[in-house]
């Protein structure tokens, strides 16, 4: 059993498809379904069953698939340690969060750490909630920045900020008269809101809320991201929910007003998430810890 082949392997179960694989390994997909078919002469079994364009592990692909995975994982550990040996310790680290988490509440200590540590290979990816999340369970990241709401109980979860839903309107809106925001009251202006889709459950729970209070509304326009949604709003086309560490986001242009609504939402947390593990490297360590200082004080994992 040569290197490359249990690789090649091990990307082909992961993406499901030798093609994927093939783009995902720097080669062709002749010679990466050769290399999976000396395998399989190799251990004498089938590894996949071939559907289509499709593969599905078999049984004893599913052994190989968790003796790859351990070993791909014990190799960087093992590079970690050498690391540490020359004095140097480092390895990679990758994270994933939305983008609104990366721009606004990361940089600083993102800076920091690469400053710490400027052997350890920094990966930074602006992922929507549902693919962090995914990324994670997959072991294709170390850690992922989520709303605890979304978070898998099979992952570890460490609260790091506490956030709260407001409504988006433009300073001198009506509604900033009002002394609590009522859904009839927003129901009754045009609406910023997210696309309907699985990597955005907010739209889905914010409809049911008009449905079960029976109350019509206007979607002027769909957007993910705050920041395009603020500028909207600020030209009076329309209020837009958004999910703010702290009282408000540091937002351009800057005439935006914040109206908490707690009255309808309760407090959340924004969660580190990361897969069990028997440990961490030290300069994965690090990186919790730093961030959790800057975060607020409700740091213990969740049950």
């Amino acid at each position: 059993m040569e290197w490359q082949q249990l690789l090649g392997f091990y990307q082909t179960a992961k993406l499901g498809s030798f093609t994927k694989a093939a783009e995902a390994t720097f080669r062709t997909q002749s010679a990466l379904t050769q290399q999976v078919k000396a395998l399989e002469e190799e251990l004498q079994c089938r590894l996949f069953e071939r559907l289509g364009r499709q593969v599905r592990l078999t049984q004893a692909g599913e052994k190989l698939f968790k003796f790859a995975e351990e070993t791909f994982a014990r190799y960087e550990h093992l590079k970690e340690e050498m690391q540490d040996l020359l004095g140097r310790p480092g390895g990679r680290l990758r994270l994933a969060a939305p983008f609104t988490t990366l721009y606004h509440l990361l940089p600083a200590t993102i800076k920091e750490y690469a400053r710490r540590f400027p052997h350890v290979e920094l990966t930074i990816l602006d992922r929507p909630q549902g693919q962090v999340i995914r990324l994670v369970q997959s072991g294709d990241i170390d850690f992922g920045l989520v709303l605890e709401a979304a978070a898998p109980k099979n992952l570890v979860r460490t609260r790091w900020r506490r956030v709260r839903t407001a409504i988006m309107v433009p300073e001198g809106h009506p509604l900033t008269r009002t002394e609590r925001v009522s859904l009839e009251a927003i129901a009754r202006h045009p609406l910023i809101l997210p696309p309907r889709s699985l990597e955005y459950s907010g739209r889905e729970r914010l409809e049911d809320m008009f449905r079960q209070e029976n109350l019509r509304y206007q979607v002027v326009m769909e957007s993910a991201n705050v920041e395009l949604s603020a500028l909207y709003v600020s030209l009076g086309l329309g209020l837009a929910f958004a999910t703010i560490s702290g009282d408000r986001l540091s937002l351009k242009p800057e005439n935006i007003v914040f109206l908490p609504l707690d009255h309808y939402f309760q407090t959340g947390h924004i969660v580190l998430i990361t897969k069990p593990a028997r440990e961490i490297a030290a300069y994965k360590q690090a990186f919790i810890q730093l961030l959790l200082g800057e975060g607020d004080s409700e740091a213990d994992p969740l049950p």
